[in-house]
């Protein structure tokens, strides 16, 4: 399966505008579940208010698209209710950090088991591009005309103080990177999120002179820096006020909510049997191998009571059986 046969084509051409970055989330969401293999059946998308809350809508999932701020509320009571599912809320800047941000909170202090993908472009782009939570200082929206006056909220270094399992930040100049945090957000127990800065040309970039997706993108690289070099930098007294630092800001394996909750089903005593020492296992090996081979040599042996000359010659020569067998069907017909 192809990440394109995980889209809603009877829902396209999509209401995005040109050069919105939430298509490269898209790409690399549906990349990871390919790549994860997971089933279909077993995951579903819940989303809020806003741009990239569309999303699930062009994914052919099961979904539930809620009201404004109250996704993660909704994806809680779906994973209560139904631990085996995977649960990935796509959301927001807006639709999390501001009205969803309680919900945001608690849920990774609980450590729920879910997913979050935040699309955050620094405003409110579906509305009129009005001021968000993470706006950054000095930046223009149509309700911050002088530039907006407020500091800006830091959603990974939130997320991770309040104790998700899993927390990483990416622009969408880093595809790949957001890909591999998305696949490993999936795989972990407990809270993960996975933010992704995305350009909005058409309500937040044409306001602070990155008219295009193409200016916004290369601001991105130019203006981010990892974190680990970020650590490096501000050991040596490097101000990184005006940079965004990105990467992993938790890796952690925290039991998540649902397994404090005892909703995880016990194994069974069969699947709980450790496995044999690594000698006992090459022993195992060995014997199957010799036993393999004697019961070759015996075929060999009854061949060669059949064969011809030249298949006889053949044995001698140790050829593989398959080919021996194909001359066989040769010399038969």
């Amino acid at each position: 399966m192809t990440y394109l046969e995980l889209l809603r084509r009877d829902r396209l051409p999509h209401i995005l505008c040109e050069g919105c970055g939430d298509g490269i989330i898209v790409n690399a969401l549906l990349e990871a579940i390919v790549e994860l293999g997971l089933p279909r059946e077993k995951l579903v998308f819940v989303s809020g208010i806003g741009c990239s809350s569309r999303i699930p809508g062009y994914l052919l999932f099961d979904s539930l698209h809620t009201t404004h701020g109250r996704a993660i509320a909704f994806a809680t009571g779906i994973k209560l209710a139904n631990p085996e599912l995977k649960v990935v809320v796509i959301t927001g800047d807006g639709d999390m950090a501001a009205i969803g941000g309680n919900h945001f909170l608690h849920a990774a202090r609980r450590n729920i088991d879910m997913t979050v993908i935040c699309s955050n472009n620094y405003n409110y782009g579906m509305t009129g591009g009005q001021v968000s939570p993470t706006t950054p200082r000095g930046w223009r929206t149509t309700t911050t005309p002088y530039g907006n006056a407020e500091p800006p909220m830091d959603i990974a270094k939130v997320a991770a103080a309040a104790g998700a399992n899993y927390v990483a930040r990416w622009s969408t100049a880093s595809p790949l990177q957001i890909k591999e945090s998305i696949k490993k957000a999936l795989t972990r127990e407990g809270f993960t999120l996975v933010e992704v800065l995305t350009q909005c040309p058409t309500a937040f970039g044409r306001r602070n002179k990155l008219r295009s997706a193409v200016d916004m993108l290369r601001w991105y690289k130019e203006n981010t820096v990892a974190l680990h070099h970020a650590r490096e930098l501000e050991e040596k007294g490097v101000d990184l006020s005006a940079k965004v630092v990105v990467g992993e800001f938790a890796d952690r394996d925290r039991p998540g909510l649902v397994r404090l909750l005892g909703l995880v089903k016990e194994e069974k005593e069969e699947e709980k049997k450790e496995e044999p020492p690594a000698e006992e296992r090459a022993a195992r090996r060995r014997e199957e191998e010799e036993r393999l081979r004697k019961a070759r040599k015996r075929i060999l042996e009854a061949i060669a009571k059949l064969g011809t000359p030249k298949i006889r010659r053949m044995i001698e020569l140790g050829m593989d059986v398959e080919k021996i067998e194909k001359e066989l069907l040769k010399h038969a017909r």
